[in-house]
């Protein structure tokens, strides 16, 4: 039942599993792992041992951000969802969406650095859309869709977490949350807080993506699930693995990586950091005897992570253990807190 209050961001959890998932069109065998909770991207079986792995995504300019950066998160965003499953990004397409105000220098500083984050990554740009509407407030992706053929038996998918693996996460929680209101209230932390520690926060906006943490990790061997922790934040993307995988899980909040940086930006708001969106923090489930070796590789990238707890073969309880001792059940929040201190702050 509507509260009347208007939601920001993903629809819930239960229009999705009881609404949207029952209108997926045709049904098609080919469909080897479709739609669900936490799963980043679809995958279809070609037939010949290969598969196809597919991703969709918006992406929206952020205010007080070089549209350089828009351009490079429109990629490395999609390439995430792709890579989490195991593989490298192939090809994308992408819709630039622009008001029809648009200088030209803003459609080619966007274009150009797509073009450019593309080429980074290995990515080729096979097709799209670009044009100019009345509606936009901005440059809007109306949807970038990433994907790659591979070895079928190469994949890994967000429903592998198996009783007894650890749980690893990397960079912390709420990075793209730390990173965006670092930009956009820039005003609300200066002279709160240290003008270093807001930088750091601000860099932390090329964190905002998890292709070579997947990288790094499948690599280094051992995974059985990954999982970007986006809306909903880290106890959301947790859920959604344990949901997906039909187990349990104990996490320890004690044990988690946690830059200051993040720290200052959700007490300055009072945001829950676990709750709120992370697109950066990367979620994987490892047999034991690899994490060591997969913390290591990750170190070595330049990434910091953890180990913050373990898989159970109990379904029915899948809880987090917070910083202040209390214990509470792992779920998709109602609200990501983020988007209501982020629109106050474009308003």
């Amino acid at each position: 039942m509507s509260t009347g209050k208007p939601k920001i961001g993903k629809i819930d959890v239960e229009i999705f599993t009881q609404f949207l998932l029952h209108r997926l069109g045709k049904p098609d065998p080919s469909v080897i792992v479709p739609p669900g909770t936490g799963i980043d991207a679809g995958v279809i079986d070609l037939g010949d041992g290969r598969v196809l792995v597919v991703a969709e995504d918006p992406i929206f300019a952020t205010p007080g951000q070089p549209l350089e950066m828009f351009g490079w998160y429109t990629v490395h965003i999609g390439a995430s969802d792709v890579a989490v499953m195991g593989v490298q990004p192939q090809y994308m397409t992408y819709s630039l969406l622009l008001p029809p105000e648009t200088p030209d220098a803003d459609f080619k500083t966007i274009v150009n650095a797509i073009h450019r984050t593309a080429c980074d990554l290995g990515i080729a740009i096979v097709g799209g859309h670009t044009g100019y509407y009345p509606g936009f407030a901005s440059p809007t992706i109306g949807g970038v869709t990433v994907f790659a053929i591979a070895d079928k038996n190469t994949i890994v998918t967000p429903a592998g977490a198996r009783p007894g693996n650890d749980v690893i996460l990397t960079k912390g929680p709420a990075i793209e949350t730390a990173a965006i209101l670092a930009v956009v209230r820039e005003k609300d932390l200066r002279g709160r807080y240290p003008d270093d520690l807001i930088g750091k926060a601000q860099a932390l906006c090329r964190q905002m993506s998890v292709v070579l943490d997947a990288q790094v990790a499948k690599k280094a061997g051992g995974v059985t699930a990954m999982h970007d922790a986006t809306e909903g934040g880290v106890i959301g993307g947790l859920f959604e693995i344990a949901d997906a995988s039909g187990v349990g899980m104990c996490i320890d909040e004690t044990r988690f990586v946690y830059p200051p940086e993040v720290r200052m930006v959700c007490e300055a708001f009072g945001i829950d950091p676990v709750a709120a969106i992370a697109e950066g923090s990367l979620l994987i489930t490892a047999e034991p005897a690899s994490s060591p070796a997969i913390i290591q590789a990750l170190k070595l990238a330049g990434i910091a992570a953890s180990v913050i707890g373990t898989v159970t073969d109990l379904p029915h309880h899948r809880v987090i253990t917070r910083r202040d001792g209390s214990t509470v059940p792992l779920a998709v929040p109602k609200q990501d807190p983020f988007w209501p201190v982020f629109f106050e702050g474009v308003r």
